[in-house]
């Protein structure tokens, strides 16, 4: 039977998370001998390989393949060798750490038509009221414009755009980069019918200042579509930041020059941000007191690493960004 649609899902050193969406991908209510499943670990694991295998049909449908990247590291680079060697002339991405809905397929596959690609559901279930801010976060993908943690895809649409750029090493805008191209191609739409949970994972304290390395691919995807950036993401820089950071800088500099009330002045209004930015994030977020002390921590030290990855991000990618 011809294969409809391939299933690529990457994964890095998590089988047990990889076990529930790998199980919720094989009970699909659609043609098992018509979609295969393809499993790209991209931290060439030997607990996730077995688990894979253990979890692969008897029968051999739906077909499950593992693969391992030849070269290179991160999601862009497993996706695009999971579409290169899928069968299917639709390729439907998700990721280790969802739980697609048992109509997932079929109603992704109804919702192509005509179309170049499609945006899925991304459903984040609460766990707090009001949440953390990595929940709030997280919960952001619902409303994303195309993620692909539920992405249907044309193969020959990816083969004309290449792919995905793997110069985007992190989960970081690679899929944002990927719909701008695609819809040069046609239409890229929503859709509301096919669905995946995102459950929120746990994570460390200080999550935020960890994601602010995301920021560097940022500089990039800029610089790939300047217009559509700042469209789309984030019309102005974050100015507060570099003001933040620049009133820093400036103290010890005006101590040094005798101007000991400007150092004092130039202080206080960067600390007065700090407390505004720790207030915009406690508003809608939990006031428990552990939450509390990491927003009032993470909101000065946010500022720095912020406009660093930035910085940093426009030197190497060669492109005047803030």
């Amino acid at each position: 039977m011809t294969v409809r649609i391939s299933v690529v899902i990457p994964t890095f050193h998590r089988p047990e998370l990889l076990a529930r969406c790998l199980g919720a991908v094989l009970a699909q209510r659609f043609d098992p001998g018509a979609c295969e499943v393809i499993v790209v670990d991209d931290g060439h694991d030997e607990a996730t390989r077995e688990q894979v295998q253990a979890m692969a049909p008897a029968g051999g449908q739906p077909a499950v393949r593992y693969l391992r990247p030849g070269n290179g590291r991160g999601p862009a680079v497993a996706r695009n060798a999971g579409w290169r060697a899928a069968r299917g002339a639709l390729v439907a991405f998700t990721d280790d750490d969802t739980v697609p809905d048992p109509n997932w397929l079929a109603e992704g596959e109804r919702e192509m038509d005509s179309r170049v690609a499609v945006c899925g559901r991304v459903v984040v279930p609460p766990l707090d009221e009001p949440p953390t801010d990595h929940e709030l976060m997280t919960r952001g993908l619902a409303s994303a414009e195309f993620v692909t943690a539920n992405a249907f895809v044309r193969r020959d649409a990816l083969e004309q755009v290449g792919g995905f750029d793997e110069r985007f090493t992190r989960a970081w805008r690679e899929d944002s980069d990927l719909q701008f191209r695609l819809c040069r191609l046609g239409e890229v739409a929503r859709s509301d019918r096919s669905t995946v949970l995102h459950p929120v994972r746990p994570e460390r304290w200080g999550v935020c200042l960890r994601q602010q390395r995301n920021t560097f691919f940022d500089a990039l995807l800029y610089k790939k579509h300047p217009r559509l950036y700042r469209e789309r993401i984030r019309r102005v820089p974050p100015w507060n930041y570099y003001f933040i950071v620049l009133l820093v800088l400036a103290a010890p500099v005006l101590t040094w020059s005798g101007l000991g009330i400007a150092a004092a002045a130039a202080l206080s209004i960067a600390l007065a941000l700090i407390a505004r930015l720790a207030v915009e994030r406690l508003r809608h977020t939990a006031r428990t007191p552990s939450h509390v002390a990491e927003m009032i921590v993470t909101s000065a030290l946010i500022p720095f690493l912020s406009v660093y990855w930035r910085l940093r991000g426009a030197w190497r990618f060669r492109v005047l960004f803030l």
